[in-house]
């Protein structure tokens, strides 16, 4: 339920057409880092094989983006409140083509690491920036659906790298796998010329005092005008202006919508709500990564082999239906979104995750122990597979973007937004890094079941730490992070 004077309610019916469009082309910088990861979890049989790299140094491939992407989400905060969303989006798309360019040149494992960091930062900035983008055009009554498509995007991004991960592998050696990394160019290079024509975000032009040009944004992005007036004077307010100035441009009232005093208000003095929604955003992310979809996502090759699938085209196909498992189900939570609510995805999301993984662990232990080739256990695990990548991307996936992009007042967006992404980061590299070992330590199976205990944990913390903001205009979230958590749905 929308609150405020329910004029909002009544203007939406339908999702505006030229905001869907801003958040389409913003969401395109994620298809570019979706490509990266999926197409790198192929692409690493092949560069084991030509450069003949341990798994250690394979473990490092596979991680070292995600350790510069936990920098370049840090620092996409500041810069997005200093130079804009739009020019952060273009920033992050001339990172990703530089990136795969030294990648696809490859001539050794150095270089490739550097193109590996160049990309990993684009990648920082593209995770922080998009999902903020489109919470910041859109209507509260669009905005799970619309922040909802850079996940989106992230999965169509996965599905055609282990496309391409099938078909360019078929080249040879030393071609095929550079083809793979360095195809990615392309996509960027178009991005950041169309980016260019986007609109900036209303409540960042209105952080700077641009009022004239935030209305006429919101103009574009609102279904009629009493909405867009409506949606004007709320950021006005939540900005520090009077509702009722209509100068084209005004001098800012806070230096600290600047990113001055924000790090502060944030981490050393927060209030009692800013802090819940800080535990709430660095909790979902950590959940996110912590619950295992790195290991599926990177190592799913791995996983099947040890399944009992030897064959590589096979083992390529079986990772192509992983990702259109990912990219259904997460069109199913686009529009779940803002009418099943984001707590209650989470909980179901979370729960089929426990089984499914439990499931999993118990497949691929059976085949461990067996001398010989279980092709129930080897079904039981790609069906397990499958299964805990559609629980995921019905809920977690999605709703960690969204919930963490909506939930901080606009002074504190961006870099409340960029604290979750490096938190986010973080343990997508712990767990990419470390998969093989902790497998070889506890076997591929005990590492599911340690998967599984940790979504269990999950589960219980979106009970009592997150309530539902499903509905709720973005200047009004702070009221429900005012009240205790008591694991009931606060917002109505």
């Amino acid at each position: 339920m929308e609150h405020g004077d329910g004029k909002e309610d009544q203007n939406i019916t339908k999702i505006n057409k030229y905001a869907l469009a801003c958040a389409i082309v913003a969401s395109m910088v994620s298809i570019i880092s979706g490509y990266d990861t999926g197409v790198m979890s192929g692409a690493m049989l092949f560069i084991k094989e030509d450069m003949e790299i341990s798994d250690t140094q394979q473990e490092v491939l596979a991680g070292i983006l995600n350790l510069c992407a936990l920098v370049g989400s840090l620092v996409a905060g500041r810069t997005s409140d200093y130079i804009g969303r739009r020019y952060t989006i273009f920033l992050a798309s001339v990172l990703f083509m530089l990136g795969a360019v030294l990648m696809g040149y490859g001539p050794n494992y150095t270089i490739l690491m550097v193109g590996r960091c160049v990309g990993g930062l684009g990648v920082g900035f593209a995770l922080m920036i998009a999902p903020v983008y489109s919470a910041e055009i859109s209507s509260a009554s669009s905005r799970g659906f619309l922040t909802s498509l850079p996940e989106f995007c992230i999965g169509i991004g996965i599905l055609l790298g282990y496309i391409s991960n099938y078909f360019l592998g078929k080249l040879t050696l030393k071609l095929g796998w550079r083809l793979m990394l360095g195809i990615a160019a392309l996509p960027s290079l178009a991005l950041s010329l169309g980016i260019l024509t986007m609109p900036e975000s209303p409540r960042w032009l209105v952080m700077q005092g641009r009022l004239g040009s935030a209305k006429k944004v919101l103009l574009q992005v609102s279904n009629t005008t009493q909405e867009a007036e409506l949606r004007f004077r709320e950021i006005k307010v939540a900005a520090g202006f009077d509702e009722n100035c209509n100068d084209e441009i005004v001098k800012q009232p806070q230096k600290s919508h600047l990113g001055e005093g924000v790090w502060k208000e944030l981490l050393l003095r927060p209030t009692p709500p800013v802090r819940w929604m800080l535990i709430a955003a660095v909790g979902i992310h950590f959940f996110e990564h912590a619950t295992g979809i790195e290991a599926v996502m990177l190592y799913s090759p791995r996983i099947f082999k040890k399944a009992g699938v030897t064959n590589k085209d096979k083992l390529l196909l079986a990772t192509i239906g992983v990702g259109l498992t990912k990219i259904t189900f997460l069109i199913i939570a686009s529009f779940l979104l803002d009418k099943v609510g984001r707590r209650r995805l989470l909980q179901i999301s979370t729960g089929g995750m426990v089984c499914a993984l439990t499931l999993l662990g118990f497949s691929l232990t059976m085949v461990d122990h067996s001398n010989e080739k279980l092709l129930w256990a080897l079904s039981l695990s790609i069906l397990a597979t499958y299964s805990y990548v559609a629980f995921f991307n019905i809920g977690l996936g999605p709703v960690t973007w969204v919930y963490s992009s909506e939930i901080f007042p606009l002074r504190l967006r961006a870099q409340g937004a960029s604290i979750g992404v490096a938190v986010n980061r973080s343990m997508n590299a712990t767990v990419s890094m470390s998969f093989i070992s902790i497998y070889k330590a506890i076997t591929i199976g005990g590492s599911f079941f340690m998967f599984a205990g940790i979504s269990v944990l999950a589960w219980v913390f979106f009970y009592i730490f997150l309530p539902e903001t499903k509905g709720v205009a973005l200047e009004e979230i702070e009221m429900i992070f005012s009240k205790k958590p008591s694991g009931k749905n606060v917002a109505t």
